[in-house]
């Protein structure tokens, strides 16, 4: 299976197995192990870098004493000085983990088309900016603009914008090298980007650091393995009540980090934990409420749509791409065809824990000449792909 993104591995790292309360002994995190350069990275800068982050986590704790598994996640993954997307964030087939669309052009393209499709149900406005939020390598832009280009003619009198909200300044890099060809211009004048430049295909695009400095207007949202990382707080059941999981140093190895229970309840634990939660071990994500609700904001203001794609355990399945089997006649080609199809919608691999969820403006469901006449029984405009979500 194609390795999870770098939070659950992170997390995977540090736990163990969830509820444990502290590590075996030779467990270190993730962030502050020595990397083995798996990456491409030299392993003794890998290191280096590693050592600089434990030695950093370990002042922290013994001045503050134990901290959240959120704030501890924060330092191992956006750490100015030695965090894993500021300085590392390798992904691809020669990196950390792979993403669904370093497997396949096709995931990128299908979601192009689907934008398209809503920017076509909603009349064709004149102007849309596309926002990736963790855009990793550029590679689902860059797929996705591969379609803005092939239905160009379509597109032609309207104003189309790439927005990328980046906080890593290796990863901008990246992106900017394979979407623009490396032609891009830092701290743009009398602009909120950090960088902005042009694509292959003549689209403007623009980088941030956070989706607040992206001006406002009629965007479509993507998120892709975005929220998976984002920091947690992690909570377990026990006989005194719920407790929340912290991280601090093992005072048998004072070089290693473990996991121990806070001694009574925190503020975390108060506001997140419902009462009616059954289960025994539970994770919150509070920073990923605040973002959809940004965005959930944007949209009914602005009018567009979201499409968030991350792991779940409701997975879909389809076959939308064997039309590229046809009209492909390379034997090499169309084995790589069924080979990333099957990664993608195979149960076993990621057809089972990879789900969408989309974002939409409530007047998107209501028909416009019609919202005001109840009576009325005229379909609504299909939602491309999620039937599902039309009002009855």
């Amino acid at each position: 299976m194609v390795p999870l993104p770098a939070r659950r591995a992170l997390l995977a790292a540090v736990l163990g197995s969830a509820g444990r309360r502290r590590l075996p002994r030779h467990h270190a995190p993730a962030a502050a192990r020595p990397s083995s350069g798996a990456g491409g990275e030299p392993e003794a800068e890998g290191s280096n870098r590693a050592t600089a982050l434990l030695r950093h986590l370990l002042l922290k704790l013994r001045a503050t004493g134990p901290v959240t598994v959120a704030e501890y996640m924060r330092e191992a993954l956006t750490n100015p000085g030695q965090g894993y997307y500021t300085h590392r964030g390798a992904i691809g087939e020669t990196g950390d983990f792979v993403t669904s669309p370093e497997i396949s052009q096709v995931f990128g393209e299908l979601i192009g088309i689907w934008y398209i499709s809503e920017w076509i149900a909603t009349g064709k406005p004149k102007a849309f900016q596309l926002v990736e939020l963790g855009p990793g390598r550029g590679t689902l832009t860059d797929d996705i603009l591969r379609v803005f280009n092939q239905l160009a003619s379509l597109l032609s009198k309207c104003d189309v914008s790439i927005h990328l909200v980046e906080v890593s300044p290796k990863l901008s890099e990246t992106q900017a090298l394979m979407l623009t060809g490396g032609k891009v211009q830092s701290n743009p004048e009398d602009m909120s980007a950090y960088m902005k430049g042009v694509s292959k295909t003549g689209i403007p695009i623009f980088w941030y650091r956070d989706i607040q400095d992206v001006p406002p207007g009629y965007s479509f949202y993507l998120a892709h393995e975005f929220f998976d990382a984002l920091p947690i707080h992690k909570f377990q059941r026990t006989e005194k009540g719920w407790r929340e999981v912290l991280v601090d140093i093992d005072p048998e190895v004072p070089d290693q980090l473990q996991f121990v229970l806070s001694p009574s309840s925190t503020p975390a634990t108060e506001n997140f934990i419902q009462p009616e939660e059954t289960r025994d071990h539970v994770e919150v994500c509070p920073e990923a409420g605040v973002i959809i609700q940004r965005l959930a904001c944007r949209i009914e203001k602005d009018g567009g749509a979201a499409l968030v794609a991350d792991y779940g355990h409701d997975g879909t399945k389809t076959d939308t791409f064997r039309v590229l089997l046809q009209n492909s006649r390379d034997t090499a080609t169309r084995e790589q065809l069924l080979h990333s199809y099957d990664m993608l919608m195979n149960p076993k691999k990621m057809g089972d824990c990879f789900n969408f969820f989309a974002l939409l403006p409530h007047h998107r469901l209501v028909h416009p000449d019609k919202k005001h006449k109840p009576e009325s029984k005229s379909p609504l405009p299909p939602v491309a792909g999620f039937g599902e979500l039309l009002l009855k």
